[in-house]
């Protein structure tokens, strides 16, 4: 027979005490785990986002970012023929010749400067990104010095309100719009328009061009056609596939740095809920020999003292998990080590997270209650009743 939970509770309970300080540190650890998975996932999202999957960007070979991208306008204008880019309504081809540039802005509030994207978009640019949509005030007028700013920067950094002048290349550029981009990347950009930003920046080639497939399916005829083309040194890919690339670096330097602090709390916390759990055995000695003289077995001793760390590893994981619920509220900023920009984010919190962080918080107790549990199950019951 099995010891009854209501007795393993009213133990919790008795000891409430010293049951809220561990399962406050396991909460702790839980906390740091999943804020570290939330922000991984918010980047991902963010940046994947921030492509359709009909859209296809093509850059320099041997580029991975926009940055280092450089496509001549003879080459923009041999991708721009081609069958599969789909015809808009107003019978003009779906293209966006496009050059990425990067200038430094105050922060509100800092006065250290930070890297921000401005995107010379041709004017079939906003037709390309459905997820992007204007706010506030208009659209730049082609061929002017005019702009419009992403929701992160308009929020961020100074002198980007609309009517506002922004100097960079020699030449203000006057903000007439704010867009927001549904929390993706190009909500960490300025968008002007792409001939008046090449002539400021005496660029003489694109960074991208940006085409929609008119069929889905026509991907690799035209990934084939750029690859074999001897005019071309360009390749082409998946939009979504491209800046799904870019969080890569920077995933992988939150991933390490959470595993890193995630494994030096939760040593500490699992020792915590080590200590407590021996405290338990130790007052607790004569109630052992008890229940092994009433007839629970050695077995049955070691399943109670283990679901006693488990409620505590499950009591501190769902703490730890409603204190990081509360970081979706939050916003983030990064540099992004792919093009050494400003890049906002949220925290995003998947069932997946929560599902990989209560298996976590329960890990740590089950790891904190074994040794503890097996001395209990290890009892002799002359030398408990003796102890009482």
């Amino acid at each position: 027979m099995a010891i009854p939970l209501s007795y393993i509770a009213r133990n919790l309970w008795t000891r409430r005490l010293t049951t809220l300080l561990t399962a406050g540190g396991l909460a702790l650890v839980v906390f740091v785990f999943a804020t570290v998975l939330m922000l991984d996932a918010g980047l991902k999202q963010t940046l994947v986002t921030t492509g359709e999957y009909d859209n296809v960007v093509a850059i320099r070979k041997g580029a991975e970012t926009e940055i280092q991208s450089g496509i001549t306008r003879l080459q923009a204008g041999v991708i721009e023929t081609h069958p599969a880019i789909a015809i808009g309504p107003d019978a003009q081809r779906m293209v966006s010749k496009e050059v990425l540039l990067l200038v430094t802005l105050r922060k509100v509030g800092s006065a250290k400067p930070s890297n921000v994207i401005i995107r010379g978009v041709s004017p079939m640019g906003l037709a390309l990104r459905p997820q992007v949509r204007l706010t506030a005030g208009r659209l730049p007028a082609p061929g002017s010095s005019e702009v419009m700013v992403g929701s992160a920067i308009a929020k961020g950094f100074e002198g980007t309100r609309i009517g506002e002048a922004m100097r960079f290349a020699q030449r203000d550029w006057t903000v007439v719009g704010t867009f927001d981009a549904g929390s993706s990347g190009f909500d960490s950009e300025v968008w002007g328009d792409v001939e008046q930003l090449m002539q400021a920046f005496r660029r003489t080639a694109y960074s991208s061009v940006i085409v929609r497939l008119a069929d889905t399916d026509r991907f690799e005829s035209l990934r084939r056609d750029v690859d074999t083309d001897p005019r071309l040194t360009n390749e082409v890919k998946r939009e979504q596939l491209f800046y799904a690339d870019q969080s890569k670096a920077l995933s992988a330097f939150i991933s390490i740095l959470g595993l890193t602090l995630t494994t030096v709390f939760s040593i500490g916390a699992t020792l915590g809920a080590m200590i407590t759990m021996y405290a338990a055995v130790s007052s607790r000695v004569s109630e052992i020999g008890t229940l092994r003289a009433l007839g629970f077995r050695r077995g049955n001793v070691l399943v109670a003292f283990l679901l006693e760390a488990l409620f505590l590893g499950l009591v501190g994981g769902l703490g730890g998990l409603a204190a990081a619920s509360l970081m979706q509220f939050a916003s983030f900023s990064t540099t992004n080590f792919q093009t050494f920009a400003d890049l906002a984010f949220r925290f995003t919190l998947t069932p997946a997270i929560a599902a990989k962080t209560i298996a976590f918080s329960l890990a740590m107790g089950l790891l904190g209650g074994f040794l503890p549990a097996l001395r209990a199950a290890r009892l002799e019951i002359v030398d408990a009743l003796r102890a009482a």
